[in-house]
């Protein structure tokens, strides 16, 4: 199918072709300007291979892979996933990124509370099949644990290293995403994932203001995944962030692995990426360890000499950039085998 074709075929807002001459010039906007700065594309496009388009060497730095947020919780599907996201980031020389939730969809401590492949609402509400609160975090933290040990860069929503389901006890009166009055009120929408997250369990509305008010209701529920609450506690999810992949020292997973079949972790220096970023400082080398190992197939593969599909990391001042440097990343609203 040609270019033009194509076009015609996808709404003429959506993933058209022409937007990447644009693309192109502010990288070298940015590019003129010192210091060091990224451009991070938010582009709900799919196949895949349409996506890393948008991350090509003078266009995006990044670009968040929603593919990999609305995998289902199934072995096969992470894994293919996966695969594909670093095979295809790596035909354009780019990192691959990986996101579990953002502010314009379910909460995945809640999303996991599910059968795997349940078909979800846009929005949950009182009314509707409630997730299974205990198993949805236990997957949440799980996929936490993995999403860490994978080559790339990682983003986190705000109040997910919290453990924050979503609010699916919010009133509908209290609805304010536009969606839930477009649809007639059929579509609960994006409120659930943007209530204001709770810092301070004994305080007005858990820390967030001065005041019991907030812009959304917080529910009661929020004052056990306070920050006060967890902070120094081991075992918590959010002390479970900073230590990332090194969380489950000494573990290993053969090619037999009955969640994901990787093969056993590789650390080794990965190459520079002087191509990518002129600034190139020094090489960097992965980062903590992979609480569930690389993917034996294609990653595996080149121990010692950086990982296919990935190219390299580097850093550039104080910022990691680069397939292996596991950092997270966190977004605010613009976002092993438990049963």
């Amino acid at each position: 199918m040609s270019g033009d074709d194509a076009n015609a075929k996808r709404a003429p807002m959506w993933d058209q072709d022409g937007v990447h001459e644009i693309y192109r010039s502010w990288r070298k906007l940015l590019d003129s300007y010192p210091g060091d700065r990224v451009l991070v594309a938010e582009a709900w496009v799919s196949p895949v291979e349409r996506l890393v388009r948008y991350i090509r060497s003078d266009e995006m730095h990044q670009a968040f892979n929603f593919q990999y947020l609305q995998s289902a919780w199934r072995a096969e599907d992470l894994r293919a996933i996966i695969t594909q996201s670093l095979q295809a980031a790596g035909s354009v020389g780019a990192p691959t990124t990986w996101v579990l939730s953002n502010h314009d969809v379910i909460r995945h401590a809640s999303r996991f509370g599910y059968p795997a492949g349940t078909v979800l609402p846009h929005g949950i509400g009182i009314p509707d099949p409630q997730p299974d609160r205990e198993l949805g975090l236990r997957r949440a933290r799980a996929a936490t644990l993995l999403m860490l040990g994978l080559p790339g860069s990682a983003y986190l929503y705000q109040g997910e290293e919290l453990g924050l389901p979503e609010d699916v006890w919010l009133p509908d009166a209290a609805r304010q995403d536009p969606t839930w009055l477009r649809s007639a009120h059929q579509a609960r929408g994006r409120d659930g994932c943007r209530v204001p997250i709770p810092w301070a369990a004994d305080a007005p509305s858990f820390g967030f203001g001065p005041t019991e008010s907030s812009w959304l209701p917080q529910p009661d529920i929020w004052a056990q995944y306070a920050l006060d609450r967890q902070h120094g506690v081991a075992g918590s999810t959010y002390e479970l962030y900073p230590r990332g992949p090194a969380a489950a020292p000494g573990t290993r997973a053969g090619p037999g692995h009955p969640v994901l079949g990787y093969g056993a972790r590789r650390r080794g220096r990965v190459p520079q990426r002087a191509d990518r970023h002129p600034r190139l400082r020094q090489p960097v080398r992965p980062a903590g360890r992979a609480a569930g190992g690389y993917p034996a197939d294609p990653v595996q593969r080149a121990a010692g000499a950086g990982w296919p599909g990935t190219a390299g990391c580097h850093r550039v001042g104080r910022r990691l950039i680069g397939p292996q440097s596991a950092t997270p990343r966190r977004y605010g609203m613009s976002s092993m085998t438990p049963k």
